[in-house]
């Protein structure tokens, strides 16, 4: 099955990018939720930039009463050991590669390709990191490992760092979701700078800092 190129929201800091962000946007949401991040997080000796924010598609989502939203897989229930649609998740991780295909097409390597995710968007990004998509690095915020890896990346197979963060007082993704989910991409044999800051679920300045760094050592 061919997987088509979603729409997306762009934003370059510069003519001429070499580094690509894909940043993938959280249940309910659309592409320019994160646009205004970019702006907190660059630094003025930064290579050029292309951030690309796709927008997820639309499907009912089954813990919203079937309501239909921007969604990257259907949620069927809090639980984490059944809460999401692994059919979806696969769906979702394939429009990444498409959406990385599509930047090596531009002109921009995976070497300096990174994938971000917040929330949804985040479990796609650690689910397509844990199934062996080979990119620059990752970005989890706020989010959880949704299931076990199809195809867990070879013994030799290089490991991208990861850098993962999460409110401690989070009511959506529990503190606890996200530690695990860190601990199981340490055991697949990722390098994974995990945060915890005193908030919900949500992104705050401190942790925008934090990733600020944790990408400045990516693009140097």
């Amino acid at each position: 099955m061919t997987t088509s190129l979603p729409e997306t929201v762009e934003h370059q800091t510069a003519a001429e990018p070499q580094w690509t962000v894909i940043w993938l946007h959280g249940l309910g949401a659309d592409g320019n939720d994160f646009v205004p991040i970019v702006g907190e997080l660059l630094r003025p000796d930064w290579p050029a930039l292309r951030f690309v924010f796709p927008h997820a598609p639309v499907r009912p989502v089954t813990i919203n009463g079937g309501m239909r939203m921007r969604a990257w897989y259907d949620i069927r229930e809090m639980s984490l050991t059944n809460r999401a649609d692994a059919e979806g998740v696969r769906e979702s991780m394939a429009t990444v590669e498409t959406l990385v295909a599509r930047e090596i097409e531009r002109g921009i390597p995976r070497e300096r390709t990174l994938l971000a995710g917040f929330s949804q968007g985040g479990a796609v990004t650690l689910a397509a990191a844990a199934n062996g998509l080979q990119v620059a690095g990752f970005i989890a915020l706020s989010t959880y490992l949704p299931m076990a890896p199809d195809a867990p990346p070879a013994a030799d197979a290089p490991r991208p760092p990861v850098f993962m963060a999460h409110g401690s007082f989070d009511p959506v993704v529990p503190l606890a979701a996200g530690q695990l989910g860190a601990q199981q991409m340490r055991a697949l044999g990722f390098d994974v700078d995990w945060h915890a800051y005193p908030m919900q679920h949500q992104v705050c300045a401190e942790e925008i800092a934090d990733l600020a760094a944790w990408m400045d050592a990516r693009l140097r």
